[in-house]
């Protein structure tokens, strides 16, 4: 996610070059520009653009800046590309409250129409300028700044991690959160705030997590909290943190892959969020409507990709073809005026799968991109686009893009299956329900299963293979299962249809030979339990992951047994991709290797 930064007082430094060094802290989240802003005596000062913290500096010079307290931010774009314009902070009309921000403003667009029809003056295209003129409306209106800040978030909905400066205030920090993450930094004589401990913590180990819900000041010699109008006395939350600046990066994690496996449920509630329905909506009648329906993608997003086409296939009732993006020649002779290419890239810049976007293009179809970078070539070469929110990825492996892919995919097909009538008014309601719960239920597994998948990762660290087995819609997600065990344990794991195992691949099996299967359709019980006995009367060491409705008929046959919360298969896919997330990371770090860098691959595959 964005990076956040924020100090009232004096630390021995100008608060320019402290909120520089802060910020570079903070890089390893990934972002696209940077800014920072001070205040004093003489109003807020504002310097930030797009690119990395040095090159922004270069132009603006940051560490010239200093004053009585000051925000920084590295922005990781949701709202508008990358620019000078769209970076943060973000000023009112008067220029005397300056703001950076986190998360998601969903409801963004509505409050910006009525402002500007009182008549604010937008310069950006980002949700967070909102909280600038909302600020400013009611400062204007005679609030105190505190009650102000206090009325501004009554009005917001979706996630958001605040900083905020008002000149008439000048030794204040301004802070709220709901979601989003945003730790304080104690001090004496100063204090921080931060969306991560490691951005202060060469100038202070004391730290105050802030719960959804809380807002408040800092000063350079106190801390204010309040929630619903209330004081809250976060003294007793003052903790001392022993980790090095590196370890503070993952959170105290020993691996970002383990930290991004545990971020998927606020990653999933941002996604949603950041959802604009009626868009949504719009696309599913454009997918219902179109003469065929491609989807191409490669390596986790193809997996992904493979759930897109299952539910156009079997709810809407179209016809849809998933294929890797490498292989994209295969269909050029197939496509039409008429046609829709939804392109999957996590990144934005997978070059297979660029390649088939512009040939696809040239050849009359239209094309969806869905990715998690803002403005990255894919979506900038796409007539439709549709972002995951997931916030950057450190680890290699993706983890948090593939579940946020699933999300919006899901709610996208279901949008579709509406708009073709393979799925009626009430059904839709529910799995769109059902979306919304996800965070919880994944957030509930991830604490559920984590000890047991653990235990089970000591039984597959000393193997050299494994098959992993499904039906229907559980297939892509053994598949990115089996894909994760090789990325970062390099355990050679083949997945294949549950069914296809015995014209052939069972020939393998023998004693203590790794099976996991992924159990989601309801309609598949029967012949998936034949197939576990299959795999059992060969002596293989058979894995189960199962929701608890089926533990009663299927609990008994499995050597092991996963449980995860209840739920559709189209929720499950989300769900159960989260213990073999679990299960690839801590074998690779049983067999003794890193999973953040895995041998041989790169985060984005940019060359044919």
């Amino acid at each position: 996610m964005c990076g956040i930064v924020g100090v009232a007082g004096s630390i021995g430094e100008r608060l320019g070059s402290a909120l520089k060094k802060c910020l570079e802290r903070l890089e390893y989240r990934g972002y696209d520009s940077a800014g920072i802003a001070v205040t004093g005596t003489g109003g807020i000062t504002v310097r930030k653009g797009k690119g990395k913290i040095n090159e922004v500096d270069a132009r603006f010079n940051f560490t010239a800046l200093d004053g009585l307290s000051g925000i920084g931010h590295t922005r990781w774009a949701t709202h508008g590309k990358p620019s000078d314009e769209n970076a943060h902070p973000h000023v009112d009309c008067t220029g005397e409250v300056a703001v950076v921000h986190n998360g998601i403003i969903a409801n963004y667009r509505e409050l910006k129409e009525q402002l500007m029809a009182r008549g604010h003056r937008f310069i950006s295209d980002t949700d967070t300028e909102v909280i600038a003129h909302l600020f400013e409306d009611y400062v204007k209106a005679g609030l105190p700044a505190l009650v102000a800040l206090r009325e501004t978030i009554r009005r917001l909905k979706g996630s958001y991690a605040i900083a905020l400066l008002y000149s008439h205030e000048p030794d204040k920090v301004f802070f709220a959160r709901n979601v989003s993450p945003l730790v304080i930094g104690v001090g004496e004589g100063f204090n921080f705030l931060a969306s991560d401990i490691p951005a202060f913590l060469n100038y202070t180990n004391r730290v105050i997590t802030l719960h959804d819900g809380e807002y408040g000041y800092l000063t350079p010699s106190g801390i204010y909290v309040e929630r619903n109008g209330e004081p809250v006395n976060v003294e007793d939350r003052v903790r001392v943190i022993n980790w090095s600046p590196e370890s503070a990066g993952k959170e105290g994690y020993p691996h970002f892959m383990l930290k991004e496996i545990h971020e998927q449920p606020r990653a999933l509630r941002e996604t949603w969020a950041g959802l604009d329905m009626d868009y949504v909506s719009k696309l599913g009648k454009a997918i219902a409507e179109a003469r065929r329906v491609f989807i191409t993608a490669s390596g986790t997003s193809y997996h992904a990709g493979l759930i897109l086409d299952y539910l156009l296939v079997s709810l809407a009732g179209l016809d849809a073809h998933a294929f890797n993006s490498s292989e994209y020649r295969k269909y050029i002779k197939l496509v039409k005026e008429g046609d829709i290419l939804i392109a999957i890239s996590q990144s934005g810049e997978t070059i297979d799968t660029l390649m088939a976007t512009r040939v696809f293009r040239e050849r009359g179809a239209k094309v969806l991109a869905v990715s998690n970078v803002v403005d990255s070539t894919i979506p900038r070469e796409s007539d439709y686009q549709l972002y995951t929110n997931a916030g950057p990825e450190i680890g290699v492996a993706a983890t948090k893009t593939f579940t946020t892919q699933l999300m919006i995919l899901t709610a996208l097909a279901a949008n579709a299956a509406l708009h073709s009538g393979g799925m009626g008014k009430e059904a839709y309601s529910l799995v769109l329900n059902e979306l919304e719960q996800a965070p919880d239920l994944v957030n509930t597994t991830i604490i559920n299963v984590e000890a047991r998948v653990r235990h089970i990762a000591g039984k597959l660290a000393v193997k050299t293979n494994a098959y992993y087995l499904s039906r229907g819609i559980g297939l892509p997600i053994a598949m990115e299962g089996a894909l994760k065990m090789k990325e970062v344990a390099y355990v050679h794991a083949e997945a294949y249809p549950a069914g296809e195992s015995k014209h052939g691949p069972i020939a393998l099996v023998n004693q203590e030979f790794p099976v996991v299967f992924t159990v989601t359709d309801d309609d598949y019980l029967d012949p998936l339990e034949g197939n576990v006995m299959e795999m059992t009367a060969r002596g293989a060491y058979t894995i189960g992951i199962l929701p608890s409705r089926h533990y009663a008929k299927l609990g008994k046959v499995f050597t092991e047994v996963i449980q995860t919360p209840d739920a559709s298969p189209y929720l499950l896919t989300i769900i159960q991709s989260i213990p073999l997330q679990l299960l690839a990371y801590h074998t690779a770090v049983l067999r003794g290797y890193d999973p953040d860098k895995p041998r041989n691959l790169a985060k984005t595959v940019t060359v044919e």
